[in-house]
């Protein structure tokens, strides 16, 4: 390793003074959205404007084998921006540009800073839609959603984000910028290259910028509550509603009651949609072109489900009000977690038909760790992925592990994961065996030791070298 040298004033030489935080600074700064009492641990934060910026420090960096850490939003809930404290922190929220937008292809150019929801105001005005969407939309960046291949509420139809991602650029851990800023979908040019760097949670290379896939926007919403007490009927009425709607179910959302009355229940602002007296609850979205014809369409299949005894009840949003109200019930994960004295989150995936029987032993298993004081499920079952909040009275290395071995256990056999979105970082990566064969974990690290040979790029994150 070459002998240190001080990169402080290489950094304010580069960026500015007031680009570059450090000591009292960092007191304002954290690595969580949910912890902003705790404040950040590092030896500086950089906040550079351009992909030169960001090129620039990277080879300041390698030179010295420093290690660098990336912050976007700060929504990742496995450990993917946490810091230890000797760490350089490239922050990309001032590399924040809607760059442009070609409403005849369709696409839109970000830098890597852009919200996902400001991404998708600006997509709207021209008619179109960016149909990414989750709950932290409002934080979110879409370099940490690209970096980690976010899923969210509408991947039944439209898929994860590696499918609304058509161009990318990235700096790798030597400062080489790799540009392929391409609107086109088809391009069959060798090895897509961008790929390596979808999913890979910054230890490849720093996304800067992107080229996103936009859609037509729909003319019309449809939305409904359905009530059930049987998992088998959930999947029996997801097969039923996406050949009756004919290619526009773009959302089918499970919550186990005991979520549902969490989050229709003060001090939750929502009131329930139907009574808190089933064991399930599907929230439904179909997107569609014709209002009046769309919001009938769905309003039959409805009566017919109840009336084949499909289903046990239901509620169809009648206006923008109601759509709101019903998507603000599962967006607010939130008020789940603040249930909880410390709470540990899972984003696991399986088969769908295996689901009912799965989650319920795995609920009963954990109920029965002394120190778990509620569980509560939901999740995009139509995806084959399921979220579990495990709220509990003490935060110990000890319990969590217990808790991760019983979520864990079945996936293996299964050919389910340890994460269907969130990715890995820091917090699953002793489990990552229980999802990827060891050839493939090889493959991983060959590529990461071929980018980045000395190892700075979010060091520690998915595995260690």
């Amino acid at each position: 390793m070459p002998e240190m040298v001080s990169l402080i004033p290489q950094f304010i030489s580069l960026l500015s003074k007031n680009r570059v935080l450090q000591k009292d600074a960092l007191l304002e700064r954290y690595h969580h959205i949910w912890k902003m009492d705790e404040p950040l641990h590092a030896l500086c934060v950089l906040l550079p404007k351009t992909t030169e910026e960001v090129a620039t420090i990277l080879k300041i960096c390698h030179a010295q084998h420093q290690k660098v850490a990336i912050h976007g939003g700060l929504t990742n809930l496995v450990g993917g921006t946490e810091t230890e404290g000797n760490e350089v922190v490239i922050s990309m929220e001032k590399m924040n540009q809607i760059e442009e937008i070609d409403a005849k292809s369709r696409t839109i150019c970000v830098q890597a800073g852009a919200i996902l929801a400001q991404v998708q105001e600006v997509a709207k005005k021209h008619d179109l839609l960016f149909p990414l969407n989750f709950g932290a939309k409002g934080s979110a960046q879409i370099g940490g959603i690209i970096s980690n291949n976010a899923g969210g509420l509408r991947v039944f139809r439209f898929g994860m984000t590696r499918n609304l991602v058509l161009g990318l650029e990235a700096v790798l851990a030597d400062g080489t910028i790799i540009s392929s800023l391409k609107k086109v979908i088809k391009d069959n040019s060798a090895y897509d290259v961008k790929q390596l760097f979808i999913g890979s949670e910054g230890t490849l290379g720093v996304i800067t910028r992107a080229v996103l896939k936009l859609v037509e926007a729909p003319k019309s919403r449809s939305s409904a509550f359905v009530a059930f007490n049987e998992y088998d009927k959930v999947v029996d009425f997801l097969k039923y509603m996406d050949k009756g709607l004919v290619g526009t179910l773009s959302g089918f959302e499970l919550i186990w009651q005991s979520a549902y009355q969490i989050m229709t229940s003060p001090p939750a602002l929502a009131k329930p949609p139907l009574p808190h007296a089933y064991q399930y609850y599907v929230l439904l979205e179909s997107l569609g072109s014709h209002p009046e014809q769309d919001q009938a369409r769905l309003q039959d299949l409805l009566e017919k489900a109840f009336k084949q005894e499909l289903i046990l009840d239901a509620v169809l949003a009648q206006s923008d009000s109601d759509l709101n109200w019903f998507w603000t019930i599962r967006e607010d994960v939130h008020v789940l977690k603040q249930q909880c004295q410390y709470d540990q989150h899972f984003d696991i995936s399986l088969p769908i038909a295996k689901i009912g029987k799965v989650i319920d032993e795995i609920v009963r298993q954990l109920y029965e760790i002394p120190l778990v004081e509620n569980v509560v499920a939901f999740g995009h079952v139509a995806d084959g992925n399921i979220h579990l909040i495990v709220g509990k009275k003490e935060q110990t290395d000890q319990l969590i592990h217990q808790i991760n071995t019983v979520v864990y256990a079945p996936l293996k056999e299964l050919g389910g994961s340890v994460s269907a979105e969130h990715g890995i970082g820091e917090h699953k990566k002793p489990y990552l065996h229980l999802c990827r064969s060891e050839a493939e974990i090889q493959l991983m690290k060959t590529l990461k030791r071929s980018l980045d040979p000395h190892n700075i790029l979010n060091r520690g994150k998915i595995f260690d070298l």
